[in-house]
């Protein structure tokens, strides 16, 4: 099992010899306005893939599945819609499921649990996007545990440390967790991604697992950068047991 990051939560799979493309934003730099919800933030993407268009749509021949968490713009954006094959299996969660139908993809597959795809099984986890009225607005989001024999990792999602993500450690003892950093906000509300508070608490209470950190310095209403996060993993003794990957980069 390998897992690259590319930018933000997009990250390739590869696992019994197939790759699994997770939460695809290809946009180019600069392509969307600000959100309304965070006025006065730059245009995201802030930073362009590391790949080029070349690059970008060799790999996309090389892709065997799509998992989407939840289809927010920086999550699954209409320029991923346009390059992956609308034939392609993509595994979603089930409040997604028509509106990605709607978007012309016909082998959608909603993942209400459980399910076996390529003898690698996949599991439905929960999260919250935030607190209070704007985590309500959020709606719905998933992540995934994704195993392979005895290879296997838990894709947090987009959602803050809460009672889901320690249920879902609770129940798969994870040896790897991926979670999505950067303290994102808007104007009014608390953050809606982990922030390092909430990052450092999995780090705790998953203390034999390996942690990393995306996300990061892509999208305008992120408010913790890495090098903050790199620093209060240092001042925390936490730096051999949480990573925080350069777009691009393995994780593992």
């Amino acid at each position: 099992m390998k897992l690259q990051l590319l930018r933000n939560a997009t990250q390739i799979l590869s696992v019994n010899g197939k790759n699994i493309l997770i939460d695809p934003m290809f946009a180019a730099k600069d392509t969307f306005d600000p959100l309304p919800a965070a006025p006065g933030t730059p245009r995201a993407p802030l930073v362009d893939l590391p790949v080029n268009d070349d690059e970008l749509l060799k790999l996309i021949t090389k892709i065997d599945a799509v998992l989407l968490t939840h289809i927010h713009f920086d999550h699954w954006d209409k320029k991923a819609q346009e390059l992956l094959p609308k034939n392609i299996p993509l595994f979603c969660q089930p409040a997604n499921t028509e509106t990605i139908l709607g978007q012309g993809f016909i082998n959608v597959i909603p993942v209400n649990d459980q399910i076996t795809w390529n003898e690698i099984s996949i599991n439905r986890t929960g999260g919250r996007h935030g607190t209070g009225e704007v985590g309500e607005r959020m709606g719905i989001v998933s992540g995934y545990y994704i195993k392979h024999q005895n290879d296997a990792v838990y894709i947090a999602g987009d959602t803050i440390w809460c009672d889901e993500v320690k249920r879902a450690i609770d129940q798969f003892n994870p040896s790897r967790i991926v979670v999505n950093g950067g303290a994102a906000r808007f104007a009014t509300g608390d953050p809606i991604v982990m922030n390092i508070e909430d990052v450092i608490k999995v780090c705790q209470y998953a203390l034999l697992a390996k942690i990393y950190v995306v996300h990061l310095e892509a999208v305008s209403h992120g408010t913790e950068s890495r090098q903050q996060i790199k620093a209060a993993l240092q001042t925390n003794g936490l730096t051999t047991q949480c990573f925080v990957p350069n777009d691009g980069e393995f994780l593992f």
